[in-house]
C-alpha cells in the first residue's frame, strides 16, 4: 500500500482544493493523510483523510518557530507515518516542509513534490519581497524531487531560474474543477431566485459579482470605483466573501450612496446559485496562480471580467472572457457597460469559457497526478506520458516575469498577506 501525506498551511486549503484527490487515492487503496493547521475550523478533514496531523506555522518563513520547532515535528510525523510521498502546497508550508525533510529526502526515504499555486516573485510586488520569494524557491528547489506549476508564466519562471532540473518540472492545468458540480443543471431549482429575494436584488437587475476574500491583492476597491462610474440605476453589485478590508469597503459604499445597490453577502458555502444568476463575474486581482472562482464561473456559463495578469489571462484569452488592465477602473467600468449592452456577445464569451474549462476537469488532473506519482515512485506509469496529456491542450502564453537581482538585501520579517499561505 502506498502512503502519501498532503501538506497545506491551513485546513481551508485542503477543503477547497484537495478533498477530491484524497478521495481518489483512498479509493485506489492508498493511505492518504494530511498535515495542516486550524483543523477545528474544518472538522470534515478528519472524515476525508485517513489521518490528519496538526502543526502550527508562523507567517514569516524565517521565524525561529518555522526553522526549529515545526521542522522537528514534521520529521517525526513523516518517519512515524513511513510515507512514500509528501506532496506540499502553499508557499510557507511548502518551504518549511521541504526544509524539514531535506535529509530524509537525500537518504531516499521519501519523495517530495511541490505544487506552486502561483510564484510570488512577480511584477507588482516590491523588489525586496520578490527577491526573497525567488531566493526561497531556489533554495527549496534543492530539496524537491518534482515541481508542479499551474500556469505558463510560472513554467517559464521555473525554467528561467532553474528551480529544479527540467526533467522534474511538470506543468498541469490547475488543480482541477468538478465540471458536473459546477453546471447549471446541478443548481437546486429556484435557488437563484431565492437568493435575489433574500438580498433585495431585483429579479430584472443586472448583477455583477465578486467572489473573493477581502484582502489587498484582490483589489475590491477597483471594482467599487468602476461600479460607481457605471451609473446605471438597474445595475447591482454583490460581494461574496469576508476579510480585513470589509469595513473599509462598507465605508466607501456609504460615502458614495451605493448601499441600495451594493450587497455584502459574507462567506458563501455554495456560490453556484449566486454565480449563475449574475450578469458577469469580476476578479480585479493583482496576483493569481490560476483563479478558482473564474474557473467556477466559466463552468457555470457566466461571462467573466478579469485583470490581464498571469493565470487570469491564461483562462480568459482568445474570447473566453474580458481582460482589462490592472488598476484601470475606467476600462473595467466600460467592460461592465458592454456586458449589459451586448448580452448576446457576452453569452458567446461565456460559451467559449465553458468549452475551455472542460480541459481543466478533475478527471484529467487525476490522470496527470497518477503519472506524476508513478514517476516519483519509480514505477512504470499506467497512464499516457504527461507530456502527451499536456500537449493536447494548447494554452495561451505570455511572459509576465520580472527581472530580479538576486543580490537584493532582503529582511527576514517581510509582512505576508493571506495570499502566501
Amino acid at each position: 500500500m502506498q502512503r502519501i501525506l498532503m501538506v497545506s498551511t491551513i485546513s481551508r486549503f485542503l477543503r477547497d482544493f484537495l478533498f477530491p484527490f484524497a478521495e481518489h487515492y483512498r479509493a485506489l487503496g492508498w493511505q492518504v493523510d494530511a498535515l495542516t493547521s486550524h483543523v477545528a475550523e474544518f472538522p470534515e478533514c478528519n472524515a476525508v483523510y485517513d489521518r490528519v496531523w496538526e502543526v502550527s506555522w508562523s507567517r514569516s518563513p524565517f521565524s525561529p518557530h518555522n526553522l526549529w520547532e515545526t521542522p522537528a515535528t514534521i520529521q517525526r510525523i513523516v518517519e512515524e507515518g513511513a510515507y512514500d510521498l509528501v506532496h506540499v502546497h502553499t508557499p510557507v508550508a511548502a518551504f518549511v516542509t521541504r526544509y524539514a525533510l531535506r535529509h530524509l529526502r537525500a537518504a531516499q526515504r521519501v519523495k517530495v513534490i511541490y505544487t506552486a499555486h502561483g510564484f510570488h516573485f512577480i511584477p507588482g510586488n516590491p523588489s525586496a519581497r520578490s527577491a526573497m520569494f525567488l531566493a526561497l524557491e531556489k533554495l527549496a528547489g534543492l530539496w524537491t524531487d518534482h515541481l508542479v506549476v499551474i500556469n505558463t508564466a510560472d513554467k517559464t519562471a521555473a525554467r528561467r531560474h532553474r528551480l529544479v532540473p527540467f526533467d522534474r518540472l511538470w506543468h498541469f492545468p490547475g488543480i482541477g474543477i468538478d465540471v458536473d458540480y459546477y453546471h447549471p443543471a446541478a443548481i437546486p431549482s429556484g435557488a437563484a431566485a431565492d437568493l435575489r429575494v433574500q438580498h433585495d436584488i431585483p429579479a430584472d437587475a443586472a448583477l455583477f459579482t465578486v467572489v473573493a476574500e477581502m484582502i489587498p491583492r484582490k483589489r475590491h476597491m477597483d471594482v467599487l470605483e468602476a461600479f460607481r462610474q457605471v451609473r446605471q440605476p438597474h445595475a447591482h453589485l454583490a460581494l461574496a466573501g469576508d476579510g480585513p478590508l470589509r469595513e473599509q469597503l462598507v465605508a466607501y459604499v456609504r460615502k458614495h450612496h451605493l448601499s441600495s445597490r451594493v450587497h455584502f453577502l459574507g462567506f458563501q458555502n455554495d456560490i453556484r446559485a449566486l454565480m449563475h444568476t449574475s450578469t458577469a463575474l469580476i476578479l480585479a486581482s493583482r496576483q493569481e496562480g490560476l483563479p478558482r472562482c473564474i474557473m467556477e464561473g466559466m463552468a457555470l456559463g457566466v461571462p467573466v471580467i478579469g485583470t490581464d495578469i498571469r493565470g487570469t489571462y491564461e483562462l480568459l484569452a482568445d474570447g473566453a472572457g474580458l481582460l482589462v488592465p490592472l488598476g484601470d477602473t475606467r476600462t473595467l467600468a466600460n467592460s461592465m457597460r458592454w456586458v449589459m449592452a451586448h448580452p448576446e456577445q457576452a453569452r458567446e464569451c461565456a460559451a467559449n469559457g465553458r468549452q475551455r474549462i472542460t480541459e481543466y476537469r478533475l478527471e484529467r488532473l487525476f490522470a496527470l497526478h497518477d503519472h506524476l506519482y508513478a514517476t516519483a515512485l519509480e514505477s512504470k506509469p499506467a497512464k499516457a506520458p504527461v507530456r502527451t496529456l499536456i500537449s493536447e491542450m494548447p494554452l495561451p502564453e505570455r511572459d509576465f516575469l520580472p527581472d530580479i537581482t538576486m543580490g537584493s538585501k532582503v529582511g527576514a520579517n517581510i509582512a505576508l498577506d493571506d495570499s502566501v499561505l
